[in-house]
């Protein structure tokens, strides 16, 4: 009967590089370096997901971007216009530093691999969505939707497109793949009235945005606020 055995070896810098390997793999390395490290626009400060109770000018770039570069997109494909986007705070893995944007940045920005979908939700749904931003004490990144909330985190006001959110109404929804799975307990996806999967990666879109806007140089607004009672 056949013996076998195993034996942890440590990954260090001690590990002596394989130079055929090496060889071999240098003109890639070098390619996808040069790549990650080409220019797509500028930043005009430092950015970051903890400038803001509500809403941050990071999340409202990423809410926004993604709404710029999907709508077109789904518009081609159905007619309809996106009514929303909703991203997740936690999802934002890095600052944008003031100065070059890189395509690292992107990938710095949104590492995970999340695509883009567009979820056909009716009013009563959207108002179990507010309910859940306005209990959730985080500035998730949204975008063409207004929410103003009491000190209690109560609901005083949420619009889209200026216009009160109507039970019969169907919204389109634009979200990434995590959380229209349930995603930081964003259980109000499903059940829906229809799934559009862009095939768009939402770090594509980043990079897509980037390259048209040469300079960013977002703020934090009005989209999602607190109002004293």
């Amino acid at each position: 009967m056949a013996k076998i055995e195993g034996k942890q070896i440590s990954i260090s810098d001690s590990i002596s590089t394989d130079n055929d390997i090496e060889v071999f793999i240098k003109p890639y390395r070098t390619h996808i370096q040069k790549d990650l490290d080409s220019v797509l626009a500028y930043s005009a400060d430092t950015y970051t997901k903890t400038d803001g109770d509500f809403n941050t000018a990071i999340g409202n770039f990423m809410a926004d971007a993604v709404y710029n570069e999907a709508n077109p997109i789904f518009k081609s494909r159905t007619g309809k216009n996106i009514d929303m986007v909703l991203l997740n705070h936690g999802g934002i893995r890095s600052i944008i530093s003031k100065g070059n944007i890189t395509t690292r940045t992107a990938f710095e920005l949104m590492p995970f691999e999340n695509s883009l979908l567009v979820v056909e939700m009716k009013g009563t749904q959207m108002d179990s969505l507010v309910a859940y931003l306005s209990k959730s004490k985080k500035a998730h990144p949204i975008s063409k939707l207004k929410l103003i909330i009491d000190t209690d985190f109560n609901v005083i006001k949420a619009t889209i497109d200026g216009k009160n959110i109507e039970d019969n109404n169907t919204y389109y929804v634009a979200t990434n793949d995590y959380l229209y799975n349930g995603g930081d307990n964003m259980t109000f996806f499903k059940p829906n009235d229809g799934v559009h999967d862009l095939n768009y990666k939402v770090r594509n879109a980043l990079i897509d945005n980037f390259k048209k806007v040469d300079t960013i140089n977002p703020v934090k607004d009005d989209r999602f606020i607190q109002k004293n009672n």
